[in-house]
């Protein structure tokens, strides 16, 4: 009989920790998930669900004012916010109710517990719940999953400002006149994007050189032209010396190009990262290790103390849902049933969900580069896809790292519309060995997105094709037709 109450304890009800109490008790394992807000997380309650939501009602407006586009009648939108909110915190109640509701865990076998976990050594912690009520319980294996929240950085006047994060930004009730966002990664490009379609006037600043670095720069230019066509204003290489506020108007005054400028709104929402939820959870009574950029882990996501998993945005490894999950599924596997499961490193994707996405896969070709792998780049664009013709939405392009020879993928990147589901049969066939000729002899149907994906492949045959080789075959079968003209390194089909 083991000498602990439960056999896995997880603490924190967000993605990974919902993921990682699901799987613990599958593999029969006496589980509590202790939550001290909701379940469901930033994912349902602060991140994807209502950025989405707020994303694809401010597109519809889009569409409405530009309908001419597909032979109707272009219509003025007029825009109730009161109601957009309310139907965006009505899709995060049904999201909540259909997957992320404790009784819906408790029907597992989880103990579901609302309150607060702190460690008093590495096999006890304590639970405060919002009353005060404590108790102790103990455990074979722990799984810290308690995520992460907003990061403001120390700007001068910022502790004097009203200022707006994701976690707040969702219950607003009236639709910002001028929104200033300070941070131009995907957060605060989707939200640029989403508030200027529902008629705020927009202005992003960032210290960066051009939008979400972390991207592709090729693909990243061709969404920055739209979004700034759209009526986003940008001030990128700006310093933000200090924030202040004046009656209804936040001013932003910042430093670009040796010049002082303020950029001011009724509204600051600040995107500037996230900071892990490290504190209050008694980790030096446990003895594990974290800095300030979250809880250490190896790439089982075990920390220094063997039964101790850290899981989700609380290890700052990554900042996203599906990489959350993937970590519950790699550590709980490893906990419980000894497989040695590691991270996959080299197959993580992302998205950005604008108009157009904006989606990643694998090493990027700055990574490439850097380990002086050799590649080629293979592009099709939006423009030759016959169902982005057909519904308008030819802005895009798809770009593929792959090995010249085998057409192994290395990376792939893609901006266009239904990005994040095309860097999924991307994702597909690299984890899977499938090389872009396997992709090319796939029959894909027409006229779908997911063609794309199979003429981007085709373009792999194209470029092994060579004047040479076309002249043996003409030889061979005494064929007299002209010979393409392969020389062009760009040269799509």
């Amino acid at each position: 009989m083991s000498k602990y109450e439960f056999d896995s304890i997880v603490i924190g009800g967000g993605a990974a920790g919902l993921t990682a109490s699901g799987i613990c008790a599958n593999f029969g394992a006496k589980t509590m998930m202790i939550e001290a807000d909701k379940l469901g997380g930033d994912c349902t309650w602060t991140g994807c669900v209502p950025s989405k939501v707020l994303l694809k009602a401010g597109k519809v407006a889009q569409q409405m004012r530009s309908a001419s586009k597909y032979g109707l009648i272009d219509q003025e939108v007029e825009i109730d916010f009161n109601k957009v909110i309310k139907h965006v915190q009505g899709v995060i109640d049904d999201v909540y109710e259909d997957a992320d509701r404790p009784e819906i865990y408790e029907d597992m076998g989880i103990e579901v517990v609302h309150g607060r976990a702190s460690f008093l050594d590495a096999h006890t912690i304590e639970i405060e719940s919002e009353g005060g009520e404590k108790r102790i319980v103990t455990s074979r294996y722990f799984f810290i999953a308690a995520g992460a929240r907003a990061m403001v950085p120390p700007i001068e006047g910022i502790e004097k400002v009203n200022y707006l994060t994701n976690e707040g930004l969702f219950d607003i009730q009236e639709l910002p006149k001028e929104l200033v966002i300070i941070g131009a990664g995907a957060i605060g490009t989707e939200m640029s994007q989403a508030f200027t379609n529902l008629g705020s006037t927009v202005k992003v600043i960032d210290m960066a050189p051009r939008i979400m670095m972390n991207d592709d720069a090729e693909v990243v230019d061709i969404l920055f032209k739209e979004l700034q066509e759209q009526g986003v204003q940008y001030h990128l290489n700006a310093l933000v010396k200090s924030i202040s506020e004046e009656g209804d108007s936040v001013s932003v005054h910042i430093e670009s190009e040796g010049q002082v400028k303020t950029i001011s709104g009724d509204k600051l929402l600040m995107a500037t990262g996230r900071r892990p939820n490290i504190e209050n959870l008694g980790l030096d009574n446990a003895e594990v290790e974290f800095t300030k950029k979250g809880i250490t882990v190896d790439d089982s996501c075990r920390t220094n103390v063997s039964h101790i998993y850290a899981i989700g945005d609380i290890t700052g490894r990554y900042q996203f849902t599906h990489m959350s999950e993937h970590m519950a599924k790699v550590a709980t596997t490893r906990a419980l049933l000894k497989v040695p499961m590691k991270l996959d490193k080299k197959h993580v994707t992302w998205a950005t969900y604008t108009s157009p996405e904006v989606a990643h896969l694998g090493a990027s070709q700055k990574q490439l580069d850097e380990q002086s792998i050799s590649y080629e780049v293979y592009k099709f664009p939006y423009s030759k896809i016959d169902r982005a013709i057909t519904e308008g939405e030819t802005t895009g392009l798809i770009k593929i790292f792959a090995k010249k020879w085998s057409g192994k993928i290395l990376g792939a990147t893609v901006v266009g519309a239904h990005a994040g589901e095309m860097i999924s049969e991307y994702a597909v066939a690299m984890k899977n060995g499938v090389s872009l000729r396997n992709i090319a002899d796939t029959i894909h149907p027409y006229p779908s997105w997911g063609l794309g994906a199979r003429r981007a492949a085709d373009q792999w045959y194209i470029r092994n094709q060579s004047t040479s080789s076309v002249k043996w075959i003409q030889r061979i079968f005494r064929y007299k037709g002209s010979i393409p003209d392969y020389s062009d390194p760009d040269r799509i089909v």
